[in-house]
């Protein structure tokens, strides 16, 4: 995880000595979503999510490090064992740490995903010290292309995330641990009428390899999203109302499309098909 930190340093480095002149930069804001989605996954109901990045920008380079986090209303939940093997569920807010570097749009950055549960805020340890641990905090590390950085009407984008510290184990035959290495690839695309600030996007995301973060066993598309943003830009703030919708192609019957009728929330991480609705202000 060192070497993450010393790469970021290496970047923001980069970005004073380019010879284009930078400035600093930011990105504040909130959201309010009906449903907490992430990644085709349901991770909750009702949230409040704020966002704040600073950094510096220059002709064609941007770095940015900040931290997101997310308050559910009344039923964000985290599965934890109790100890006697009942599981249980309760609220948990989240801290994320990220940081990212971008240049003639490709870019590169990591994700830190904290849960607020009293574990160690960091899980940077080994194998065999994670396995069995409380720990759930996990930290990855992502590259990816914007299209769009060269030509604003060209909407197409990939990204790929690897889990590369934290609580992320899978297991052999004979029951010992190894780093799963979860990963989740997307490619995206984003088609935007400016004279109305109106965004269409459209998002397959795959796992490719057994994850107990994304749920799978093998190659599965965990995402295929759709999603509608309406912006609205003032003097000092930027309005967003959106909507989504996703399907998790993995497993999916009859039975997992809706679970309206199932008792408790954790059985909603099982849902394959989610939507969501809210509202977001940027400044």
């Amino acid at each position: 995880m060192k070497k993450v930190l010393v790469l970021c340093a290496a970047m923001m480095a980069a970005v004073f000595s380019a010879k284009a002149e930078v400035s600093f930069g930011y990105d504040a804001g909130f959201e309010v979503v009906t449903s907490y989605l992430w990644r085709g996954q349901y991770n909750g109901g009702l949230s409040f999510q704020p966002d704040l990045e600073f950094g510096f920008d220059g002709e064609h380079t941007s770095f940015r490090i900040g931290a997101w986090g997310n308050i559910g209303a009344s039923d964000w939940t985290f599965r934890k064992d109790a100890g006697d093997g009942n599981e249980f569920t309760r609220f948990m807010p989240e801290l994320d740490i990220v940081g990212r570097f971008s240049a003639c749009g490709l870019s590169v950055g990591f994700n830190h995903y904290y849960y607020c549960d009293g574990s160690n805020f960091f899980s940077w340890k080994s194998v065999a010290e994670l396995d069995g641990s409380d720990n759930t905090s996990t930290t990855e590390v992502w590259a990816g292309y914007n299209f769009g950085h060269w030509n604003e009407k060209a909407g197409l984008y990939f990204n790929w995330y690897t889990t590369v510290a934290g609580q992320d184990l899978v297991y052999d035959a004979a029951n010992n641990p190894k780093r799963a290495w979860s990963s989740y690839f997307e490619v995206g695309y984003d088609y935007t009428i400016e004279k109305i600030g109106l965004t269409l996007g459209a998002v397959v995301g795959m796992s490719p390899w057994e994850s107990p973060i994304y749920g799978n066993e093998k190659f599965a598309v965990t995402n295929v999203s759709v999603k509608l943003n309406q912006e609205w830009e003032f003097e000092h703030a930027t309005l967003d109302l959106f909507c989504q919708a996703s399907l998790n192609t993995d497993g999916l019957n009859k039975y997992n499309v809706v679970l309206w009728k199932e008792a408790g929330y954790d059985k909603l991480y099982n849902q394959k098909l989610n939507a969501t609705a809210g509202l977001g202000i940027w400044f």
